[in-house]
């Protein structure tokens, strides 16, 4: 006799379940998806920026990390990405592990290299023989989160993005960057004319707040007309504090996509780690964000199907190798 979830799962699978049995599959599946998604998302869509925190008893976080996420598993992501209709997924490792990227590894052999690529982060001192190894388990490029380790000095970042691009040198890879404006708009030259693909993360570091005239924002444009960088419209949350729709995010959205569609990409930021507690060690719960809405987002700055396709599904493929 099916269970009630194996009747949705049926029914979903056939094309008749109810929008309140969606809401059901959904919740029971993925609980940060609240909202049914209101467009049709295009097969090979792609979710460009999430993070795994499996069981630290095996893997562990790192000492000098500044916060500690609740556990975040491989099936979990699974699980979100099937209710967002994402049949691709770019996992990205998280500052809480340093250069330890075996959470994310671990994560891209449950999903498979037919859905998952990933993003690690390496030290000045990683071998060539390591990053064979990482590029063999299907990372297809690296981050640097100058944010999070507090790097504002556009010199000093200069030099990590130079020794990084040393290191993966004859690579078909790209760098992430996780930065604020003020160190785009120093280093935008720089930016600019680098042998391989660029990509901003979170909305390239804008504060929604500030406007489309804030410090940054007009050499991000130009980067992106000029085809030189991705921006990943990713975390609207970390752009706005107006939830849960963050309204004020949508002229940096589709300033964006009118300035190059092609070079823009789209990522939930699964699972929200939490604001840092008293202490790194302090279990912080996840924002409460609901992936369901957030995605809708998209929808309004993207108006159409074929807008929707390239940063869905074209751009990704194009840049992480799918």
């Amino acid at each position: 006799m099916f269970s009630r979830r194996t009747a949705l799962r049926l029914g979903l699978a056939v094309g008749t379940t109810s929008l309140a049995n969606l809401q059901v599959l959904a919740d029971e599946a993925a609980p940060t998806v609240k909202t049914i998604i209101n467009f049709d998302v295009p097969a090979g869509a792609t979710d460009c920026h999430v993070h795994v925190f499996p069981d630290p008893a095996s893997f562990p976080f790192w000492p000098g990390r500044t916060y500690t996420p609740p556990t975040a598993a491989a099936a979990q992501l699974l699980a979100l990405q099937k209710a967002l209709h994402m049949d691709r997924v770019i996992v990205v490792t998280p500052s809480i592990y340093g250069t330890d990227n075996s959470a994310t590894l671990d994560a891209l052999r449950q999903l498979g290299p037919v859905r998952s690529r990933g993003v690690a982060v390496i030290s000045e001192n990683t071998s060539s023989a390591e990053l064979d190894r990482l590029q063999k388990a299907g990372i297809s490029g690296i981050r640097l989160n100058l944010e999070t380790a507090g790097v504002a000095d556009p010199t000093a970042a200069a030099h990590l993005l130079d020794v990084a691009m040393k290191q993966i040198a004859g690579r078909n890879w790209h760098v992430e960057i996780y930065v604020r404006m003020s160190v785009i708009a120093a280093l935008a030259d720089l930016l600019g004319s680098q042998p391989v693909p660029i990509l901003f993360d979170h909305f390239a570091g804008a504060r929604a707040s500030l406007g489309l005239q804030q410090p940054g924002f007009a050499e991000v444009i130009t980067l992106l007309k000029a085809g030189k960088v991705y921006v990943n419209l990713s975390g609207a949350y970390r752009a706005s504090d107006e939830t849960p729709d963050y309204p004020d995010v949508a002229p940096l959205a589709k300033t964006l996509i009118a300035a190059n569609p092609e070079r823009l990409v789209w990522g939930s930021d699964w699972p929200h780690p939490g604001n840092p507690g008293r202490k790194p060690t302090d279990v912080v719960p996840a924002l409460p964000i609901d992936d369901g809405r957030v995605l809708n987002l998209l929808g309004e700055w993207a108006p159409t199907a074929a807008l929707r396709q390239t940063i869905l599904v074209d751009n990704p493929k194009r840049l992480f190798g799918f």
